[in-house]
């Protein structure tokens, strides 16, 4: 049998980030979390931590903490189903998912409030690419993801959820400073765009539509969704903007369409793990709601 107290601490550890912190949370001292994790490392034959700042998992410690993960949500889905089953009420789970930046900007964060008001969970909410917030599924690091990828990954169910229209937008003036002969590669390449980091590729996948081939853009990165709003206004770059987010600033022409009419639309999905269906079936209705009335169809 696996010691469930020592897999609690690793989970915790690697959670919290440190040994004092999850010390802490578990209301013991650092000095008890460590020994419980070097007898489980005894008990594998490998280590299961890295001892940095924060610390991090090795690979079979990942697995054991996702282990311990899963054991937890099955107790909560229980006690839930059948709350005679349990002495006190359901302790609080930390729920683990993946969103972008820019669905939290603007209509992700409401019904995760929700959910999480009104169930006994902890969000973990981690901010990625929409491209890339499928790996964190794959890898077991959340449950459940807003992802533009369709296909379910393995283990885990998808639905549509609508398409985010962006629109490529700067202000007037970096529009007369830039684009005054027109909008097209070599302006482009020219003119500082804003990415939110290094996997965002909503612009250049924008100027390649337009131009029909390539562009190598020159970026500022600044990774939030409310700061490209600002830094466009104040004329640092152009980027693709979630049209929910710069209604006000198009209608008060503080930012203006680099080329009219020219939105770029990112179809969404919702994955869920199926090992969680029970506990997330109400977040996942939370969501669908949220999202049909914020996205296009």
């Amino acid at each position: 049998m696996l010691d469930y107290a020592a897999l609690d601490a690793l989970a915790t550890v690697l959670r919290e980030g440190s040994f004092e912190r999850a010390a802490q949370a578990l209301h013991v001292t650092p000095s008890a979390v460590s020994q419980r994790i070097r007898a489980l490392e005894e008990r594998v034959g490998c280590a299961l931590v890295v001892r940095a700042q924060p610390c991090v998992a090795t690979e079979t410690g990942r697995r054991l903490s996702q282990h311990v993960d899963q054991v937890r949500l099955m107790e909560q889905q229980l006690q839930l189903a059948a709350p005679g089953l349990a002495a006190k009420a359901p302790a609080r789970l930390p729920l683990a998912v993946a969103v972008n930046a820019d669905s939290l900007a603007t209509w992700a964060a409401a019904p995760l409030a929700r959910f999480a008001a009104s169930h006994p969970v902890l969000m973990d909410v981690a901010i990625d690419d929409q491209d890339h917030t499928e790996e964190w599924l794959r890898s077991g690091q959340v449950l459940a993801a807003v992802s533009s990828q369709p296909r379910a990954v393995a283990g885990c169910n998808s639905r549509p959820l609508g398409a985010m229209r962006y629109r490529a937008a700067a202000s007037p003036d970096f529009i007369s400073r830039y684009f005054s002969a027109g909008v097209g590669a070599g302006s482009l390449a020219r003119a500082p765009s804003l990415v939110f980091n290094s996997k965002d590729e909503l612009q250049a996948r924008w100027a390649r539509r337009l131009c029909h081939r390539h562009v190598e853009l020159p970026r500022h990165r600044l990774p939030s969704s409310q700061a490209f709003v600002t830094a466009a206004v104040a004329g640092m770059g152009w980027g693709l903007h979630p049209e929910a987010l710069i209604a006000d600033e198009l209608a008060a022409g503080m930012l203006v369409e680099l080329v009219p009419d020219t939105p770029l639309d990112v179809p969404l999905f919702w994955q869920t793990a199926r090992l969680a269906a029970g506990l997330l079936g109400a977040l996942t209705g939370e969501v669908l709601e949220a999202a049909g009335a914020a996205l296009r169809t």
